[in-house]
């Protein structure tokens, strides 16, 4: 197992350096300490070609001039979004700032997404990659207490990338973190992810309203376009009438929630280049985005970008929780610690 790594230029007077790492069969990864973003993920297809897994653009500069989609980005304080950016605690309302006007989006204006952080090689005995720490200052965003997140991505010679999030706060606050990484497994974004298959342990997704805020009604699978149980592929939730999947942009962009003792698992396979990803992770639930709203002027690894060339799968907990306290809480106090981990493991199949 190896490591590299290069400049890709200095912000705020800090250097931005994009690491790879690779394991012993091949399987590579890389990653920029700005925003914790996951560039490359090259991984084989059946016929043993090894090609990138993920949308990802070639400069700090691309990154910096389109944020929009967050690509392969770490997301907090919080991942997703925030109704009217305010919420209250301990019986005090704390405003975020409005980022998608008029709800808060992904930690805000200036999100983890978008700082530099520290960074650190970690060698074990059968992986190798990076651990990144970043302080979050009291009030950064509108968000309350100081918050020392580190955000750990290893590489072992399973073809597993483990992603593992660990933080602590001085003050009561809301935090899940997720990463925004756009999955396409054709390799080099040669197809869409309309013909991808999906399964997952999972039994019920949020109903989202207006804005894509949640309504606060978890709605039960069965019988639906969100049934991925015996697997479904993703274009069955982009070519079809039903209306939470016309709202989002005709796709998907919903929490989908784990089943309660089961797994909290899921398989994304693309059968043409025979290249399965399997995820799990303590997370309750993972936002399936199949990137409906992604625009036509970006260029991904010399490739335009167009509706559904990726697909994010944000294992997280649910959005809005903070204002909805039948969601799982997603405030964490000073006394505990903030702990998430999603693995993702790479095969292929005949």
């Amino acid at each position: 197992m190896n490591y590299s790594k290069r400049s890709m230029g200095e912000l705020n007077g800090a250097e931005v350096t994009e690491y790879t790492f690779t394991n012993n069969n091949g399987m590579s990864f890389s990653s920029m300490n700005y925003g914790c973003i996951i560039t490359k993920i090259i991984v084989p297809d059946r016929e043993g070609n090894k090609e990138n897994v993920v949308l990802g653009f070639e400069t700090l500069e691309e990154y910096r001039e389109n944020k929009g989609p967050y690509l392969g980005a770490i997301v907090g304080r919080v991942a997703g979004r925030i109704r009217g950016g305010q919420f209250e605690l301990n019986g005090k309302e704390y405003r975020l700032n409005t980022n998608t006007p008029p709800n808060h989006l992904h930690g805000g204006n200036v999100g983890w997404s978008e700082v530099v952080f520290e960074s650190a090689i970690v060698e074990e005995d059968d992986s190798i990659g990076i651990r990144y720490t970043y302080h979050s200052p009291d009030g950064e965003e509108g968000y309350p207490g100081n918050f020392e997140i580190t955000v750990d991505y290893l590489l072992t010679n399973e073809n597993e990338l483990v992603l593992t999030y660990h933080g602590k706060t001085d003050q009561e606050t809301p935090v899940t973190v997720t990463n925004h990484s756009y999955f396409n497994l054709s390799g080099n974004n040669k197809r869409d992810i309309t013909e991808h298959e999906l399964i997952a342990d999972i039994d019920r997704y949020l109903e989202l309203g207006e804005g894509f805020i949640p309504t606060g009604k978890m709605v039960h699978t069965e019988n639906t376009p969100f049934d991925f149980a015996e697997g479904k592929l993703l274009k069955e939730g982009i070519n079809n009438n039903y209306e939470q999947n016309r709202i989002v942009g005709d796709g998907y962009d919903h929490p989908l929630i784990f089943s309660e003792g089961g797994s909290h698992s899921a398989i994304l396979r693309d059968k043409e280049s025979g290249r399965e990803m399997s995820l799990i992770t303590n997370q309750p639930a993972v936002v399936l985005y199949t990137g409906n709203q992604l625009e036509d002027h970006y260029r991904f690894n010399g490739v335009s970008s167009r509706k559904y060339l990726g697909v994010c799968l944000e294992t997280q907990g649910l959005p809005d929780a903070i204002n909805h306290p039948e969601f799982p809480s997603v405030v964490l106090k000073p006394e505990e610690t903030y702990h998430a981990e999603t693995k993702l493991k790479f095969r292929v199949t005949e």
